[in-house]
C-alpha cells in the first residue's frame, strides 16, 4: 500500500469541496442552498453595508476580502509573486456599497472564483505550496461564509 496520494484524487476531493463552498451543496459540509454565492444572492447592498457590531466588517468588506485572499494566492502561483500583502487594507477601505458596488463586488469574486477554479482544474502537479494554498482557500473562504451568515441572522430580523 502506497503512502501517497494520487493526485486525481485530491483534485477530485478539492474541486468538489470548493463548488460546495462557492456554488451549491453536495452535502459534503453545508446545508442545501447556503453555498457562497447562493448565499450572496439574498443579500441586498444596504444589508451588505451593515456592519453587525462595533469592531465587525460589513458583508461587503468580507466579500472583498475573500476576492482578495484568492487574488493573493493566485499571484503567488502563476507569478511566483510572494510580496508582501497588506491584508489589512480591505477591512479599512470597504464598508458602505452602492447596489451597483455591491454587485461589482459579488461580480468581481465570480470571477476570482472561475479563474482559481480553472487553475485548479488544469493543475496536473499539486505541491506542498499549491495543495497548501487550495485547501487555505477553501478553509478561508468557508470561514467567512460562516461570519456572513450569521451576520444575516442579526441583519435579517
Amino acid at each position: 500500500m502506497s503512502d501517497h496520494i494520487k493526485q486525481e484524487d485530491f483534485s477530485i476531493n478539492l474541486l468538489n469541496l470548493m463548488h460546495e463552498t462557492f456554488e451549491s451543496h453536495h452535502g459534503i459540509f453545508l446545508d442545501k442552498d447556503t453555498s457562497l454565492f447562493q448565499t450572496l444572492e439574498s443579500v441586498s447592498a444596504q444589508e451588505a453595508s451593515t456592519p453587525v457590531g462595533g469592531k465587525c466588517a460589513s458583508l461587503a468588506a468580507q466579500v472583498a476580502h475573500v476576492t482578495f485572499y484568492i487574488e493573493s494566492f493566485e499571484r503567488f502561483a502563476i507569478y511566483q509573486d510572494t510580496s508582501p500583502v497588506d491584508w489589512g487594507a480591505i477591512w479599512r477601505t470597504v464598508e458602505k456599497v452602492t447596489p451597483e458596488e455591491w454587485d461589482a463586488l459579488k461580480n468581481n469574486l465570480k470571477q476570482t472564483y472561475e479563474r482559481i477554479n480553472k487553475l485548479f482544474r488544469e493543475n496536473k502537479m499539486w505541491n506542498e505550496d499549491t495543495i497548501g494554498g487550495a485547501l487555505s482557500i477553501v478553509v478561508h473562504t468557508a470561514y467567512h461564509l460562516g461570519e456572513i451568515r450569521q451576520a444575516l441572522c442579526l441583519l435579517k430580523v
